[in-house]
């Protein structure tokens, strides 16, 4: 049978792990069974995976905080959810941290193989794509791959940590991006001082983007910033 992909399972009911295992190597994939959030991190930090699917409720943590985790190392990785539990706040959460999909406890097997062939062609398709890196703001042109800025044939040259601030708002154009979410990804953690260092490179960029009057960045009270550009 055909290979078809390393998938990372986080589940602590070892039960239904041993079953989940079982089943999807049956179909060909290669699978890795972790007990709790923590021994599936460094299995994820040891291996490369094509899908994660986490359990909601862990015994050491939550599926939320695995998550996010596998998000600082690898932003790219799908990963859908298990529950026993139906409230809308979990799926909403879930979605909000990227999540592919949910799957309710207890599961049809035909669904969940649909679910997880869907997932990893979708997730095929993109990687096969080169990671965007070249944007158009307004009058200006960013080149992430070599940390310009240039407006009107001049060149300006920018930090690093002013490179990644601004590939992520314009990653997230005219959506928020959430403070907390973008000290972590640049800095590997959260911090009340990090988060005011990361205000200041948003001012720097207002002034580098101040010559042309369509862009704004702005704040969200509490919450983070938004890149806009009017039409």
């Amino acid at each position: 049978m055909a290979h078809k992909g390393n998938v990372l399972i986080v589940e602590d009911d070892l039960s239904l792990g041993f079953l989940l295992m079982e089943l999807l190597e049956s179909e060909g994939y290669s699978v890795k069974l972790a007990r709790n959030g923590q021994t599936g991190l460094e299995q994820f930090k040891k291996q490369a995976f094509d899908l994660c699917i986490l359990d909601v409720m862990l015994g050491d943590t939550d599926g939320f905080q695995v998550a996010k985790q596998i998000r600082l190392e690898n932003t790219q990785i799908p990963f859908l959810f298990l529950t026993a539990r139906v409230l809308k706040e979990d799926r909403l959460k879930g979605y909000a941290l990227g999540a592919e999909d949910y799957i309710t406890k207890p599961f049809e097997e035909e669904e969940l193989l649909c679910k997880i062939a869907v997932i990893l062609r979708r997730s095929l398709h993109q990687t096969v794509e080169e990671p965007q890196a070249q944007f158009s703001i307004g009058d200006y042109y960013f080149d992430y791959t070599k940390q310009e800025l240039v407006y009107q044939n001049q060149i300006e040259r920018i930090t690093e940590k002013e490179n990644e601030v601004l590939r992520l708002l314009c990653l997230h154009q005219n959506n928020i991006l959430r403070r907390d979410d973008a000290v972590e990804r640049i800095y590997g953690e959260k911090d009340y001082f990090l988060g005011r260092s990361f205000d200041v490179f948003i001012s720097r960029l207002r002034k580098m983007l101040r010559n042309d009057p369509r862009i704004s960045i702005e704040n969200v009270f509490k919450v983070g910033f938004i890149l806009k550009i009017k039409e």
